[in-house]
């Protein structure tokens, strides 16, 4: 394959204009926020909560909206045996943007957090919220990682240049605007991106149709031509694993801190909401060319084309099935826009995790467990650099890791198993506290690490019922091995146990330590005698009075947004006076009240 210089003109123009909408967006926010008297440091985490619905939509949906929601959904459509039927990012996404809006983007906007970490680190103490830092920080990275890593392969179908130094001008361009600007440079760029992707994807599937190797996909959906069809199916064996799956979709998919940067952002509770059901729209109808590309891609004899010989999934590069769909299926100048489109789904997700991570770091790491008394000025400096340290993480992971996927699939199910449940506690839970949260953290670990996680060769240690072997060719290596395949809905499971112990320990750790079963001097964590059962039956409660989060740390809110500090704690006494008088006039309702 000869380099094609049209293709790196059009990448060039492309990465120059989201370059410049990424500066011009932070050029024109720069004084955003000062004149009520917004530190810079949440300016950058979540704009001035001022995004409106047209941008809010867009950068909702895009976060979703990823190089691997694109291709994925295509792999699937596509692959034998799966199809259309285990395509399930597209309804899983968008029912986990639909329950995120109905029930948590509310009550976190209300009580105007700053990153999704905030309310266990009020209920929880810093320490646990560190704990919890853990599997959400490596989530985000992973997930970069493994979509740039995705970007280099898919650039090198299309276009022949160097696979490494794509993925570093990617991940440079994208780390440098989120730099800058932060949310609004991210939030912007994202209209721009998602447009590219709509328009790229939109444009590839007629040519693609119209070729003469592609037989009717209405025909075959339901019949076998070139192989079975591409609407899929679901065995009975296989039908926990299916509910397994997509409960992690629809329910795993909240918990995460790119979906609540979003949501903090927006200029009120009610304008949270609706994003969210905006972006799961947005979801469904971005994902429907890349099924018609999966289900060209099953409609086409491979013998016709450029690509010749054998199919992608003989070749075993079925998950690169969009852009070679776009190589060899449309004329040179579609499959550009086509490369442009992939290459702004990655852009879209890689810069919106980076952000995410350096966010939760700065303020619930480095701010409030180690420096409370940093000002606003070492909290945005702190923020830029871990932009640059998580961004240059992803991009190496992304080059020399082989397991970045399979790291990515045991990361994103520890965020479904451990703080999912933790965040529905923390919400919705009276009485919950640090015990339970430590138990739960520990359950949702070992039984979701205990089924083992075959795409990094780690052998399970607990066999849950129905589990079988199967031989498999390893992705890397080539070689044959054995693996075991749990067929019982073991992650779901985890869910719920972790959320049922954290209930469970929080009120047995209550009721030895007040009953006098054990003595008040081994409550190490005072999260239960020192904060008195009073107040750790309240979930609003900063419970842990050696580590508490004094209110001058949180972000000041605008009362005109969301409901104000005053009524969002009921330890009034960290309050200035002249507030407690305020809010005593104005008779504003408690939280137990507002979520009832």
């Amino acid at each position: 394959m000869t380099i094609h210089v049209e293709g790196l003109v059009a990448i060039a123009v492309f990465y120059l204009l989201i370059l410049f909408v990424g500066i011009w967006a932070a050029w024109k926010n720069k004084h955003s926020g000062e004149a009520e008297g917004t530190d810079r440091s949440e300016t950058i985490m979540v704009g001035g909560r001022d995004i409106g619905l047209f941008v809010g939509g867009f950068t909702m949906t895009a976060t979703w909206v990823g190089g691997g929601y694109i291709n994925g959904t295509a792999e699937y459509v596509y692959l034998p045996d799966y199809g259309l039927a285990w395509a399930q990012a597209p309804f899983g996404y968008a029912l986990s943007l639909v329950v995120g809006g109905l029930f948590f983007a509310k009550p976190m906007r209300s009580r105007g957090y700053v990153t999704m970490l905030d309310p266990f680190q009020q209920l929880y103490g810093k320490r646990m919220g560190g704990l919890l830092f853990i599997p959400a920080l490596m989530g985000e990275i992973f997930w970069s990682a493994a979509i740039l890593s995705a970007l280099g392969a898919t650039l090198s179908v299309i276009v022949d240049i160097n696979i490494k130094m794509s993925v570093v001008i990617s991940a440079l361009i994208a780390i440098f605007y989120t730099l800058v600007g932060g949310l609004y440079s991210v939030a912007y760029t994202d209209v721009v991106q998602l447009f590219c992707i709509f328009v790229g994807l939109w444009i590839s599937v007629p040519f693609a149709l119209s070729n003469a190797a592609v037989s009717d996909i209405t025909v075959t959906a339901v019949k076998t031509v070139y192989q079975s069809p591409w609407r899929g199916s679901v065995k009975k064996e296989d039908t926990w694993i299916w509910i397994d799956n997509f409960c992690l979709l629809m329910l795993g998919g909240i918990p995460w801190q790119v979906y609540f940067q979003r949501v903090l952002s927006a200029s009120s509770a009610t304008y949270a909401q609706v994003l969210s059901f905006l972006a799961a729209f947005g979801c469904l109808v971005m994902a429907v060319p890349s099924v018609l590309i999966g289900a060209i891609g099953a409609s086409t004899d491979w013998n016709q084309t450029s690509y010749g010989g054998l199919s992608p999934k003989d070749k075993e590069e079925a998950d690169m099935i969009l852009p070679i769909v776009l190589q060899h299926l449309c004329p040179p100048f579609v499959s550009f826009f086509g490369l442009g489109a992939v290459s702004a789904a990655v852009m879209s997700s890689a810069d919106s995790s980076i952000l995410s991570a350096s966010s939760m770091f700065a303020r619930n790491v480095y701010q409030l467990a180690f420096r409370q008394s940093a000002s606003d000025r070492e909290i945005v400096w702190v923020m830029r650099i871990t932009i640059f340290v998580f961004g240059g993480l992803a991009t190496m992971m992304a080059l020399v890791t082989g397991t970045v996927y399979g790291l990515w699939y045991l990361s994103s199910d520890l965020v479904y198993v451990i703080i999912f449940p933790q965040l529905l506690s923390v919400l919705f839970v009276k009485g919950t506290n640090t015990y339970g949260s430590v138990a739960a953290y520990l359950f949702g670990l070992v039984l979701r690490i205990g089924g083992g996680e075959p795409y990094l060769q780690l052998p399970p240690f607990i066999y849950y019922p129905g589990w079988t072997t199967e031989q498999r060719k390893h992705h890397i290596t080539g070689d044959m091995e054995e693996i075991v395949i749990q067929k019982f809905p073991f992650k779901t499971v985890s869910m719920l146990a972790s959320f049922v112990g954290n209930f469970v320990f929080s009120y047995l750790a209550k009721y030895l330590f007040e009953s006098g079963k054990i003595s008040h001097k081994y409550d190490f964590l005072d999260a239960v005698v020192s904060s008195r059962s009073g107040e750790i039956m309240d979930k609003t409660t900063l419970v842990t009075r050696g580590n508490n989060i004094g209110l001058s740390e949180l972000a000041p809110v605008k009362p005109r947004l969301s409901v104000t500090l005053a009524a969002a704690f009921t330890r009034r006494d960290t309050l200035p006076e002249e507030t407690v008088e305020e809010e005593e006039e104005e008779s504003s309702p408690d939280f137990s009240h507002n979520e009832k």
